[in-house]
């Protein structure tokens, strides 16, 4: 029960959040964390795409340093070539620093 409740939270604040990121390529419609496996999906609305774009990060890694907490993309996936193929490229094998809030949820 605490689970579901704290990733609805993270889901909410995730989705306003990266809408912010990427309101000039289109925005993100539905997203739910699962805290508890380390996984995260989402559809999102892409300028040019007819239809939604699932995205689904298998799995992630939280790493604390330094008062700081960063995520790393183990295995993800996606329901187009291109974008699997720009996630590999782009998120595999980086760290990303979390916001505090993300951090203290995840």
């Amino acid at each position: 029960m605490f689970y579901a409740a704290k990733d609805m939270m993270a889901a909410k604040a995730a989705k306003t959040y990266l809408n912010n990121v990427i309101k000039a390529y289109g925005r993100v419609e539905e997203l739910i964390v699962d805290s508890k496996r380390r996984r995260i999906e989402l559809s999102c609305q892409l300028e040019g795409e007819v239809s939604l774009i699932g995205v689904t990060i298998e799995q992630y890694r939280l790493e604390r340093r330094d008062e700081k907490t960063f995520v790393a993309v183990v295995a993800s996936s996606a329901t187009r070539p291109w974008m699997q193929a720009a996630m590999r490229q782009h998120l595999h094998g980086r760290e990303f620093e979390l916001p505090s809030w993300a951090a203290a949820v995840l």
